[in-house]
């Protein structure tokens, strides 16, 4: 039976903006789209890597995307910048003419309405195929746990050991995924993400008045947000999870 699901990348049938950005606000906390190494490539990502970006479809309604960029790894340790790295070192290595052997994850979002229907596997299934189609034999992906922020005081370290209640698998719904996908855990990222903001726009972002400095719980965070009114800024700091993918050559 044939899958009921297309994936198309944007070179081929571009997104449609509004129905992405839905998709896209739905599955992220507000904080989430101020990352500073975002403001600087995400777009150029776009405009300029589109054959690495693609639509999930069923029938023609976009109910998922994945972005993903390509690198040059050397097989060695994997960065702490995790996310920000591989944004940032796909357009660098764009600009300086470096030749990518390895696909990158950016992001995967799932639109609310199919959440919880086995999507997720789809667009890992598709992102895995979209390297093995450009010749790349390994996809790595700066994971970001689903229900971490359910537990921001743990440290992401000994998050990554918990298990599923069959003792083996991971216990996190998402680095699960990757993991029945043929992914393993290599390594935290520690410092993926970076989000700084004013005491205002923190405020707006985690819907929390923020009266004195000190470390925050807030909602969708994966760590506590470490906040300075003196200075009137805050700077959360997010660790990811590196999961690496082989992918088999056609």
């Amino acid at each position: 039976m044939s899958s009921p699901y297309r994936a198309l990348p944007t070179d081929v049938r571009p997104m449609d903006g509004a129905a992405q950005w839905q998709i896209m606000q739905d599955g992220w906390a507000s904080f989430m789209l101020e990352d500073d190494t975002a403001a600087r490539y995400w777009d150029r990502m776009v405009d300029e890597l589109p054959a690495f970006q693609f639509g999930l479809y069923e029938s023609d309604t976009l109910i998922a995307h994945g972005y993903s960029v390509p690198v040059a790894w050397d097989g060695g340790d994997l960065p702490d910048r995790g996310w920000a790295w591989g944004l940032e070192a796909a357009l660098t290595g764009k600009d300086a003419g470096i030749t990518p052997n390895t696909l990158c994850a950016i992001s995967i979002t799932i639109a609310r309405s199919h959440q919880g229907q086995g999507i997720s596997h789809q667009v890992i299934a598709a992102m895995r195929d979209l390297a093995r189609q450009h010749g790349f034999r390994q996809l790595i992906a700066p994971v970001r746990p689903n229900l971490k922020s359910r537990y921001p005081l743990t440290p992401m370290e000994r998050y990554v050991t918990w298990k599923h209640t069959d003792g083996v698998a991971p216990f996190d719904p998402w680095l699960r995924a990757h993991w029945r996908a043929g992914a393993r855990i290599v390594k935290v990222a520690p410092q993926s993400m970076r989000v700084p903001g004013t005491i205002a726009q923190w405020e707006a972002w985690s819907g929390l008045r923020l009266p004195e400095s000190g470390d925050y719980i807030v909602p969708g965070a994966l760590v506590p947000v470490p906040v300075d009114v003196e200075r009137d800024c805050a700077v959360y700091v997010e660790p990811n999870v590196w999961m690496l993918h082989p992918v088999r050559a056609e």
